[in-house]
Formats: structure tokens, C-alpha cells, sequence
């Protein structure tokens, strides 16, 4: 589970996924208060190696304000230079599996199309692409087309 005392590591991660220009359109809010008032409280991971946090993963409310809280997009971000050692399937499926028990009944995830790795690991758990969003947004400055895919929870008839 993700501690507030994690938050320094975890930014650090999220700061060099962001900087890519290939993970996420967000900007990384700066204070722990900030991020943690805009995820769900459960379902948020830490990867250790030893005592060196190197991936994280957690869940965002999609719409805040309506009554689909059994819906969640996820974040999973792992260190540079430990990626493609399964850190983000292990984190991903840690998520999968927590969220099922919470009861939330579909994940979703915004894929940049470039980001061919992520996109593998999530359809490997899962997930099916359901849109194609071309020029959604701009990262670096670049417009950006992403893939959203879902994921039912199988654990709901």
C-alpha cells in the first residue's frame, strides 16, 4: 500500500513519466495533499526494490460528481531503468485484483498510441481498446492521439 511518507519517491516517478511526453497529460501536482484528495483512497501500490520505491499504480475517480464510483481510471508508473523487468503487469495486476474486491466494475486507462509497451501489458491483463481519440491533447507541446481501453471486472455478472 502507498503511504503518505512514499510521496517523495512516487512524485519523483510520476515527474519522469510525465517528462517523456508519452504517459499522461497531467501535470504532477506538487503537494501530497493535492494528489491525494484527487485519487481514491483505496487501491494505491508501491513496487519496492529493497527500500527504493521503483513503480507505483493507483485509481482516479472518472466523473467526481455523479454516481459511477464504480468507475476508475488507472495510473501505473514505473521508475526509469527498471522498466521491462514486469513491474508494471505485477502493479497493474495488484490494482486489477484490489479494485475487483472494492467493487468497481470498470477500469479504464488512456493509452498514448506511441506507448506500445503499455499497451501490450494492459491488453495482456484484460483490457480491450474501445476508442480512438485523435488530438485529444497536447503533452510537451505535441498534439498527442491516445487509445482508451476498458476492463470489466469479472467478478460482476
Amino acid at each position: 500500500m502507498m503511504r503518505s511518507t512514499d510521496w517523495d519517491e512516487v512524485k519523483t516517478i510520476y515527474q519522469e513519466g510525465i517528462a517523456t511526453g508519452t504517459a499522461s497529460f497531467r501535470t504532477p501536482e506538487m503537494l501530497w495533499k493535492d494528489w491525494d484528495s484527487s485519487h481514491l483512497k483505496s487501491c494505491r501500490f508501491v513496487a519496492r526494490r529493497g527500500k527504493e520505491i521503483v513503480g507505483w499504480c493507483a485509481l482516479l475517480p472518472v466523473i467526481a460528481n455523479y454516481d459511477v464510483g464504480g468507475v476508475a481510471e488507472i495510473e501505473v508508473f514505473v521508475k526509469q531503468g527498471y522498466k521491462g523487468q514486469g513491474i508494471g503487469s505485477s502493479l497493474l495486476n495488484a490494482l486489477i485484483t484490489e479494485s475487483e474486491k472494492k467493487g468497481i466494475w470498470m477500469l479504464q486507462a488512456g493509452i498514448f498510441l506511441q506507448n506500445s509497451a503499455s499497451l501490450k501489458i494492459y491488453e495482456k491483463a484484460g483490457f480491450r481498446v474501445v476508442g480512438y481519440r485523435e488530438k485529444i491533447g497536447k503533452a510537451k507541446g505535441v498534439w498527442q492521439d491516445n487509445l482508451l481501453l476498458e476492463r470489466r471486472n469479472k467478478l460482476i455478472a
